[in-house]
């Protein structure tokens, strides 16, 4: 399984880091050991003063694909799901500053929680064109975004990709944040929701 991580694809989060918004997409890798196992905590990592959450939809790809046709990118996913991309922020500025990868501000263990639960496409009444989810951080709403407000929607994104990738059944597709990102403490409880249903909860350590 690989997981595609979309970066700066809501054009106000691109703003709140000072980021200029991209003219085509921004993407890099996760591995699979940095999935956080379910009904696990997420444990702050000693080594960064700085982790921020980051919630996302996430998308399933339930084909094999590559170079695939803009006519037929919405054949390659069949559902839907929910959750963070953990950046240790402090670590990423440092390597940013030197044009190095990111991998180690955002690829290490437990840094992709990925909802449990998969929603059927079919059961949204507009597709994925219009999602609603949210993150709450200790009961408050920290983030809110909409899926017509990427600036690269999922089809442009699974064309992307797979001109570079061949994308497997079972990769995960996280298709980026909306603004609110933020630091995440000892004590925290972090729960996202698509509409009023929630995904996930995750207790910080």
């Amino acid at each position: 399984m690989k997981i595609i991580c979309i970066g700066r694809n809501y054009a106000d989060h691109a703003s709140e880091l000072g980021n200029a918004i991209p003219v085509e997409p921004l993407f890099f890798l996760k591995p699979d050991s940095a999935v956080l196992a379910h009904r696990h905590p997420f444990y702050l990592p000693d080594w960064s003063d700085d982790v921020h959450y980051e919630v996302e939809l996430l998308v399933r790809i339930s084909k094999l694909g590559k170079s695939i046709a803009p006519e037929f990118a919405h054949r390659y996913y069949d559902a839907i799901s929910l959750g963070i991309d953990f950046t240790a922020r402090d670590v990423q500025a440092e390597i940013k500053s030197k044009g190095h990868p990111w991998e180690k501000a955002k690829a290490f263990d437990g840094s992709a929680v990925i909802s449990r639960d998969w929603l059927p496409i079919d059961s949204f009444k507009e597709g994925a064109q219009n999602i609603g989810f949210r993150l709450e951080r200790n009961g408050h709403v920290v983030q809110e975004g909409q899926s017509q407000d990427m600036i690269f929607g999922i089809d442009q994104l699974i064309v992307y990709v797979s001109k570079f990738m061949t994308l497997k059944l079972g990769d995960v597709l996280f298709t980026g944040t909306p603004a609110g990102v933020g630091p995440t403490h000892p004590g925290d409880t972090l729960e996202g929701f698509i509409a009023d249903r929630s995904m996930f909860r995750v207790p910080v350590r």
